[in-house]
């Protein structure tokens, strides 16, 4: 967190809920970046050092899915915090990394923001075990 302000990174291939996403993020106080795919996160995250949260839907295009992509950042970027979000799949947390949280779309905007507001709060050794 670098100026005291959490950076957020929204993956989502639709525009729309990902134009929401990002509005939820803004007006939650945090910065907002947004990729429409896994690969386009990864790129973010190898250019920037300062993401604290990823925020990705599960269902996308390209290499790998939300949950790939958790599991990849976790293993990667372990002090990333994560939130997965899906309209379909209906996951047991236990199929995401240890810490990560999941919610079913379409999801309470202030249960979402409120998580991020958790995950943002708690330190990394909390985080990571």
């Amino acid at each position: 967190m670098k100026n005291g302000k959490a950076v957020v990174l929204v993956v989502e291939d639709s525009t729309i809920i990902r134009m929401g996403a990002v509005d939820l993020v803004l007006s939650a106080g945090y910065e907002a970046l947004e990729a429409c795919d896994a690969d386009e996160a990864i790129r973010i995250l190898e250019s920037r050092d300062d993401v604290d949260l990823v925020f990705t839907d599960v269902q996308m295009p390209g290499t790998m899915d939300g949950i790939k992509l958790s599991h990849y950042i976790r293993d990667r970027w372990p002090p990333v915090r994560l939130i997965v979000a899906s309209g379909e799949a209906i996951l047991e947390e236990s199929s995401l990394p240890t810490g990560s949280r999941f919610f079913s779309k379409p999801y309470d905007n202030h249960v979402i923001t409120d998580a991020m507001a958790h995950l943002l709060s708690i330190g990394n050794d909390e985080w990571i075990n």
